[in-house]
């Protein structure tokens, strides 16, 4: 008996070149663009590994999890790293990177993440685009959450290394991958001696293998039935509109803080500032003494479907997430989480809080 998902025709290396070509146009770079054939931290960790070495000195911005994660990987390939580290609550900012950049002039590796899903911020990356490259160095960028729900424009920002991820706001499998790589990030990996080669890390096998060779014959059998649903998460994303797309994660985000605020009950935006915070996932802070583990497994027993979670690590007690990408970023999955969070709480606290005012507060910033 055949199956459709498992009594697949090859995939060719023509229709795999024919995906990356759209990548690129949704990234509006003329880079080349990489599918990589796992989730985002195999060409995040590629490109780390390299772009750094022995004798180089790396920025690592930390806004959140990830930026200490490629804080350590910096350290590992060798180099001297200067952490420049925001509270969680907040964003980076341009003059903030100037300020390290001036201070450390022997700085050629910059480490940021776009969007930090796990704490709520985004950082102003065009701002930051401009900093990094009147400074001269390597500009490596983590838009794993961020591209679907704002604007990722590597090319116009001066970004030398963008990595996405199709399973934050694109709305696509998570095993599945893509990098864009600028003409001095591979002669900066080329002269590298340390870089990946013979390696599943090895951005620079690809591009001797595929790209140099013009794109005719896959070095390995590709991951087939991620790539197949790439390519209908990007004709998904292109029958929207990719605008449509980052209008509708911006709703989710404004509805989110809005309808919090006015659900009561002690519950407020982690992120302090608007402008601070990522469209594809809102943070809000517990009431003193309400463990957020405990608040979302409560909301969660009510319909385990909502895009609820605690944060991560020491955050777990006082965080909740609200992971309003992809199909999520919906007015009325906004309001049911929060309504479930608000039953919740009130259950927890004894705390009065206002699921009418809350819908009505959802429905008022998203319009």
């Amino acid at each position: 008996m055949t199956h459709p998902l498992l009594d697949l025709a090859p995939l060719t290396a023509g229709r795999f070149a024919a995906i990356e070509r759209r990548v690129a146009t949704l990234l509006a770079t003329e880079q080349d663009v990489l599918i990589t054939q796992g989730e985002a931290l195999l060409p995040l960790e590629g490109c780390i590994r390299s772009g750094a070495r022995p004798g180089s000195t790396a920025l690592n911005v930390i806004t959140g999890p990830y930026g200490q994660t490629f804080g350590d990987w910096l350290r590992d390939c060798g180099a001297t790293v200067v952490d420049l580290e925001v509270p969680f609550h907040t964003a980076v900012t341009a003059d903030g990177i100037a300020e390290a950049l001036e201070r450390n002039p022997e700085i050629d590796f910059v480490s940021l993440v776009h969007a930090e899903a796990a704490t709520g911020n985004t950082n102003p990356v065009a701002e930051i685009g401009e900093v990094v490259r009147a400074h001269g160095a390597l500009f490596h960028l983590d838009a794993v959450a961020s591209i679907g729900a704002e604007p990722v424009l590597p090319d116009a920002w001066g970004v030398d290394l963008c990595v996405i991820g199709a399973q934050k706001a694109m709305g696509g499998p998570a095993g599945v991958s893509a990098v864009s790589v600028s003409t001095r990030a591979w002669e900066r990996f080329a002269a590298n001696p340390a870089a990946p080669r013979r390696s599943y890390l090895s951005l620079l096998d690809w591009k001797e293998r595929w790209i140099d060779r013009g794109r005719t014959a896959l070095p390995h059998a590709p991951a087939q039935l991620e790539m197949l649903a790439l390519e209908a998460c990007l004709e998904r994303i292109e029958a929207e509109g990719l605008d449509t797309l980052m209008a509708r994660h911006a709703s989710a985000a404004a509805a989110t803080r809005a309808g919090a605020v006015a659900l009561g009950g002690g519950l407020e935006p982690y992120v302090h500032e608007a402008r601070d915070a990522a469209p594809v996932a809102t943070t809000l802070r517990t009431p003193p003494g309400v463990d957020a583990s405990e608040l979302v497994a409560r909301a969660l027993a009510s319909d385990a479907s909502l895009p609820l979670a605690a944060g991560g690590g020491a955050l777990a007690k006082e965080m909740v997430r609200v992971n309003h990408y992809g199909p999520a970023a919906d007015r009325a999955v906004v309001a049911s989480s929060l309504a479930a969070l608000g039953t919740a709480l009130a259950a927890m606290t004894a705390t009065p809080v206002d699921r009418e005012a809350a819908d009505l507060a959802v429905t008022t910033a998203w319009a």
